[in-house]
């Protein structure tokens, strides 16, 4: 195996563990928001709940209210690299 392969598995190997531990962490999120606490004290951790209010702006109204110029003109462009990780699949004689 190549430097670039084992780097393209390491990537994949990491980023299924991540998935893995996120659906682990918002599991005990639900816990914790269920349990109906803003406190829960552990022996190494307290963990808070809060509530908070986020404002948003709605790009589909905005576009109903402004010229395809106005919004053109408060447009940001940014340049995003992607990484995407695809297992691949042994081939079986058939």
């Amino acid at each position: 195996m190549t430097n670039l392969a084992a780097l393209a598995d390491r990537y994949a190997d990491i980023k299924a563990e991540i998935e893995g531990l996120t659906r682990l962490l918002n599991e005990v999120k639900d816990e914790i928001k269920a349990a109906g606490r803003e406190e829960i004290v552990g022996t190494r951790a307290v963990v808070t709940l809060g509530l908070s209010e986020r404002n948003t702006l709605d790009p589909k109204l905005v576009r109903t209210l402004l010229t395809d110029e106005q919004v053109a003109s408060c447009t940001k462009t940014a340049l995003v690299e992607t990484i995407r990780v695809k297992a691949i699949v042994p081939m079986t004689n058939v």
